[in-house]
């Protein structure tokens, strides 16, 4: 498989009730990096992508649309979460300790699982499961 056929292709997108406040918060917790950050008028952000483990997370502040993405905190539970492969288990756990110090809820620490992977879960500050490990799913091909 060539480089350009593991370039990402799928990008999770994200709403928060403060998308700035978020930002701030995945960068210390998770080392996130900001990519590209578009604000609209009212000064919130419309749309955002941050690095992450060398993968692309867009994110903005929930909003009165069309679009039916809202904040956990909004509607009082989720239906999804990210997972994010790390190198290796001393990456996992090196994670686990950076988003604890910053205040993450960490709702499974660091573990083996009977399919070999290396993980932890912790929830943002506006309730997304967030999930690390060293599991990599390979598609087809």
């Amino acid at each position: 498989m060539s480089a350009a056929q593991r370039a990402q292709t799928v990008y999770p997108a994200l709403r928060y009730t403060d998308a700035r406040a978020a930002i701030a918060w995945l960068e210390r917790a998770f080392g996130a990096e900001p990519h590209v950050v578009y604000d609209t008028a009212d000064g919130t952000v419309g749309h955002a992508e941050l690095m992450i483990a060398g993968n692309l997370v867009m994110l903005g502040n929930s909003r009165d649309d069309d679009y039916p993405v809202r904040s956990p905190k909004e509607v009082n539970g989720v239906t999804g979460s990210i997972y994010v492969a790390l190198a290796d288990a001393a990456a996992v756990d090196a994670l686990h300790e950076r988003a604890k110090a910053a205040g993450a809820r960490i709702t499974r620490p660091p573990s083996d699982t009977d399919y070999g992977s290396h993980d932890f879960s912790a929830l943002d500050l506006d309730g997304h499961p967030w999930d690390f490990g060293t599991y990599r799913p390979e598609a087809p091909g």
